[in-house]
């Protein structure tokens, strides 16, 4: 007879990082004021994601108009919208595969322009 195996809430190392790796991370998303009566007139979301692209899979599903105005109809980010992560922005990182750690701030910002 199999005895049944006891969990001690302990994993290997490499268990432990291949968990820790997949494991979505919470950040916050800070929302400008033109883009708030999207998303009920939020100034900061809170998401779960690993990538700026989980962030934008986030606000897809759950803040549709909101992600409407900040991707085009192929989900390009529209070439009037700037994503930052903390004070970096993307295109000076990963791109839209630009990892995400605990507590990052990912800013949406829209350009200005006139004269």
């Amino acid at each position: 007879m199999h005895s049944p195996s006891i969990s001690t809430g302990f994993m290997t190392p490499q268990l432990a990082s291949a968990q820790t790796a997949t494991r979505a991370t919470t950040i916050t998303v800070h929302i400008p004021a033109p883009l708030r009566n999207y998303c009920a007139g939020a100034s900061e979301l809170t998401l779960s994601a690993k990538s700026l692209r989980g962030v934008l899979e986030r606000l897809e599903r759950h803040h549709p108009a909101l992600h409407r105005n900040v991707c085009d109809e192929s989900g390009t980010v529209r070439r009037h919208i700037n994503l930052f992560v903390n004070s970096n922005h993307m295109r000076d990182c990963n791109g839209l595969d630009t990892p995400l750690a605990p507590g990052d701030m990912v800013t949406i910002m829209t350009a200005v322009s006139g004269g």
